[in-house]
């Protein structure tokens, strides 16, 4: 009982510090303290800047690349619509290019619940895992935005797989990007959505949320892979599997966001015991401690089988609200972490409600191999909706 009530309280006592964190931003905006507004000023937005630093992108350890990088935080939304502060890294080519250049949201895919996981803390050391796909898109000479989502790299526990959460955190990076002094950008220049995985969830989200939370983005469109469109279907399909690991991550970031969840009482000592481990350490190493374990060798009892939980997993649901912009979507067939089926479901609903969407199955795909072998079609995807060319679908 001792335990039970000491992970609680340590589960709720980060949830306070993100509290706190988000209203020390709104006071330093709101005093003038981050140089964005004064006293007397309009009410701080999402997408304001609260800080920024110099920082540097490799994309591999001491590999050298022509870029200038911003370490930033800036003003978002949680998923409950209430202001929180988010960090992220504005990534610029250094080539000579004037005029307007195009941007890229991108989120990544799942790095950890740890701070030191986010990825604007490997840039500089060159080990964010997804460092060499971002530099494909720098060297076409766009800039990158990229978030780190709430809850990682600031303080608080990040809210993983918690949907609305994630597509403000990616759409406020544009948002921030676009007002970084010394990038270059325009308000108005050219966005592009890309992520894959946890990132194909977040783009996603961050594709049906534009014309209601961003409409002033200028975005062309949204390339989405690997997507986790159904977080039930997702947690079954890795009950016991290889991907066990990401289901209690799952839990420790929906509980993270909504903390009447009260994910403690339904763990036993196994499963405090890995809630405190994955709280402290990065994705290969979480997925490694959860291998094959089932949600009974962690829980006293399902939180799957909860009707709250499964309301509030069901928020995180993608395909009811249409896409304003065309969406390249694509999942491998034989992915064995997220179920090909509830991404060819969001295919189907998205294009039922009038979604231009192109789809693209790749077939005998894993996660993994599936994001390599897309990742330059689904670019150039981007580069034709960037050069003004229409975007039919298949539908």
């Amino acid at each position: 009982m001792h335990l039970r009530t000491h992970l609680r309280w340590q589960l709720r006592t980060k949830q306070l510090r993100t509290k706190t964190w988000a209203a020390v931003g709104t006071l330093a905006v709101s005093l003038g303290l981050a140089g964005t507004a004064g006293a007397t000023g309009p009410a701080p937005a999402p997408g304001e800047i609260v800080t920024s630093a110099p920082t540097s992108f490799h994309p591999l350890p001491g590999q050298p690349t022509r870029t200038k990088a911003w370490h930033i935080t800036y003003r978002s939304t949680t998923a409950r619509g209430a202001p929180d502060v988010v960090s992220g890294t504005v990534i610029v080519p250094q080539d000579g290019r004037t005029g307007p250049r195009p941007l890229v949201t991108y989120a990544v895919g799942t790095v950890g619940l740890a701070d030191q996981c986010a990825p604007s803390a490997g840039f500089p050391r060159g080990t964010t895992v997804e460092g060499n796909l971002i530099q494909l898109l720098t060297l076409r000479g766009w800039a990158v935005a990229v978030t780190d989502y709430e809850g990682l790299g600031t303080p608080g526990t990040h809210t993983y797989t918690v949907g609305r959460s994630e597509g403000h955190a990616v759409l406020d990076a544009a948002r921030a990007a676009q007002r970084l002094p010394g990038t270059g950008l325009s308000v108005d220049g050219p966005v592009g959505i890309m992520g894959y995985s946890q990132g194909g969830q977040a783009a996603g989200w961050a594709a049906e949320l534009h014309d209601t939370y961003a409409p002033e983005l200028n975005v062309k469109g949204t390339a989405a892979g690997g997507v986790p469109a159904d977080l039930i279907k997702a947690a079954e399909f890795n009950d016991g599997r290889i991907g066990a690991g990401l289901v209690l991550m799952a839990a420790i970031g929906q509980d993270a966001a909504f903390p009447e969840l009260d994910l403690a009482s339904y763990l036993n000592g196994k499963g405090r015991a890995r809630t405190a481990y994955f709280t402290q350490h990065c994705v290969a190493a979480d997925t490694a401690a959860g291998l094959f374990n089932r949600i009974s060798d962690v829980t006293v009892r399902n939180p799957l089988q909860q009707p709250d939980w499964q309301r509030v997993l069901r928020s995180s649901d993608l395909g009811t609200h249409v896409p304003d912009r065309p969406v390249h979507l694509y999942h491998g067939t034989q992915d064995e972490l997220v179920p090909y089926d509830s991404a060819a479901l969001l295919r189907a609903g998205w294009c039922a409600k009038g979604a231009v969407v192109d789809w693209k199955p790749l077939p005998q795909g894993g996660h993994g191999s599936s994001l390599l072998a897309e990742s330059v079609p689904a670019a150039n995807w981007l580069a034709d909706r960037f050069a003004g060319k229409p975007a039919a679908g298949n539908c």
